[in-house]
């Protein structure tokens, strides 16, 4: 499984919102396992950064290149990188069962996908 999170910060407190309703179009990709966006809630009191906070998850990297090439993501790209200061993104490899597999009854398999 791939987990992709991205960090976004506005460039105008009053777009915060506009931008999080834009964002949120991602979740009609089908691409994604789970998808979730939401405002940072700031409960870390040093982790103030980030207005925006999206989380994806993939069953695999080819999953996750499909996302991208998706027409809404471009979209959506082109219609936040305006109101947006900055944009964080990382990639990682999970071995852990998603809360979407366990929502499905499913079980986190035994393979090895290369983490170690």
């Amino acid at each position: 499984m791939v987990r992709h999170i991205v960090f976004f910060t506005a460039k105008r407190a009053e777009d915060i919102g506009t931008t999080q309703r834009l964002l949120g179009r991602l979740g009609e990709i089908p691409h994604a396992l789970t998808f979730e966006v939401a405002a940072n809630v700031r409960i870390d009191a040093i982790g103030e950064a980030a207005d925006i906070v999206v989380y994806a998850e993939f069953a695999d990297e080819a999953a996750l290149a499909a996302w991208k090439m998706h027409p809404i993501y471009g979209e959506t790209t082109q219609a936040v990188r305006p109101l947006r200061e900055f944009r964080y993104s990382a990639d990682f490899r999970s071995r852990s069962a998603s809360a979407h597999s366990s929502l499905r009854g499913g079980k986190a398999d035994d393979r090895n996908d290369g983490v170690p």
